[in-house]
């Protein structure tokens, strides 16, 4: 898969994630596991990247002694959510199209 689309899928999966409930890396990578696959080193970048563009806030809450870094989508990040449904719509438009030619060769 293109790197660039996959960044983006997953992106976008992050946030699926994070339109259930607000949530921490390990969790994250936990829920998406039996979807997609990501590495720690894979979602922390992203979450950064997320949290810059005002698609999640994060905040640190005390965990059995420890911190742990919280993540919540915001209305920005829904929005985008809500985009990329829209826009899926037409790839799989067109994905119906190129599978349906490709049968008839």
């Amino acid at each position: 898969m293109d790197i660039q689309l996959k960044r983006g899928i997953l992106e976008i999966c992050v946030l699926g994630v994070l339109l259930r409930e607000e949530s921490y890396g390990y969790k994250i990578i936990k829920d998406l596991s039996d979807h997609i696959e990501i590495s720690e080193s894979t979602l922390y970048p992203i979450l950064r990247r997320l949290e810059s563009s005002g698609a999640l806030t994060s905040y640190s809450k005390e965990h059995n002694g420890r911190l742990r870094k919280y993540h919540a989508i915001t209305n920005t990040g829904r929005a985008r959510v809500r985009e990329f449904l829209e826009e899926w719509k037409s790839i799989m438009e067109v994905y119906e199209f190129i599978k349906k030619e490709s049968e008839g060769s």
